[in-house]
């Protein structure tokens, strides 16, 4: 008997059409901004990016008829804690790297007299980022290829796309390219299990937006290339830039790279939690 392409055993639709189907709403949201945005001659914000992708996840769910809890996980006292280990483990992933740097002599800080209202806005700039690219990169496309081809593709499908998207990033040449390139796909990898490991998006959002504010807003490394306002302000000795990552940050640097793979390993071990209502 022949298979259907659509539908499958279980009569319901094939895990790769509802990706296409996601990403046809999400293109119908967007060219029709696009256009609005060049018209009016300003810039799609990251929160308007991130609402987007959002209300596109949203009608991904409806149409499959499940919540929004079953993709992001569900609103209640452990997703919040989850959010906030994703937080702390976020903010060492960045602070013992620097600390490394730091106690070598490799790098030094000074203060930047910058305003309250300025270290919230790069907070919640880095909201936005952390929330639209973990609901792009660890939403509804990831969970359909988890349950469609499993965790391991998943995984390095999710881990070339997200390292596709940076590198174009101001700053990606030569070495920096290269230890960036290792540091971003293998970032990925990690949120990916944090997910992996909690069933919710709580704790990779978590990793993702304070590895980046603490990184950019607070230390004032780039964060993959981009520059932010900070409270401190970094210096560089001259030292190659494979080492320290320059400019670009704390993701094309060796100490990075070191403290991101022992996190991995550490998460790896994480006892995964077993919620009901996933596929």
């Amino acid at each position: 008997m022949t298979s259907n392409p659509f539908l499958n055993s279980e009569r319901q639709l094939r895990h790769c059409w509802w990706i296409l189907i996601f990403f046809l709403v999400l293109a119908a949201f967007l060219i029709p901004t696009i256009i609005l945005a060049q018209k009016s001659y300003m810039e799609i914000s990251i929160g308007i990016q991130a609402t987007i992708i959002l209300l596109t996840s949203f009608i991904g769910q409806l149409l499959r008829r499940k919540s929004l809890a079953d993709l992001l996980g569900k609103l209640n006292i452990g997703w919040f804690k989850e959010l906030w280990v994703g937080g702390v483990i976020g903010s060492a992933l960045m602070l013992i790297p620097a600390i490394i740097l730091g106690i070598f002599g490799w790098v030094s800080w000074r203060w930047n007299p910058i305003d309250f209202a300025a270290l919230l806005s790069s907070l919640l700039l880095f909201v936005s980022v952390a929330a639209a690219e973990e609901l792009l990169f660890r939403g509804f496309v990831f969970q359909r290829l988890i349950t469609g081809l499993g965790q391991w593709p998943a995984q390095l499908i999710t881990a070339v796309f997200f390292l596709l998207i940076h590198l174009n990033n101001p700053g990606m040449t030569g070495t920096v390219k290269v230890m960036a390139s290792i540091n971003i796909f293998l970032a990925s990898i990690l949120f990916g299990l944090a997910y992996l490991r909690t069933r919710s998006l709580a704790m990779p959002l978590g990793l993702h937006w304070m590895a980046n504010w603490v990184q950019g807003g607070i230390l004032g490394f780039g964060v993959s290339g981009t520059q932010q306002s900070s409270l401190l302000i970094p210096a560089f000795t001259e030292l190659p830039v494979w080492l320290t990552g320059g400019q670009f940050g704390l993701e094309a640097s060796t100490p990075g790279l070191i403290c991101l793979v022992a996190t991995l390993v550490l998460l790896s071990k994480w006892k995964p939690v077993t919620r009901t209502g996933k596929e």
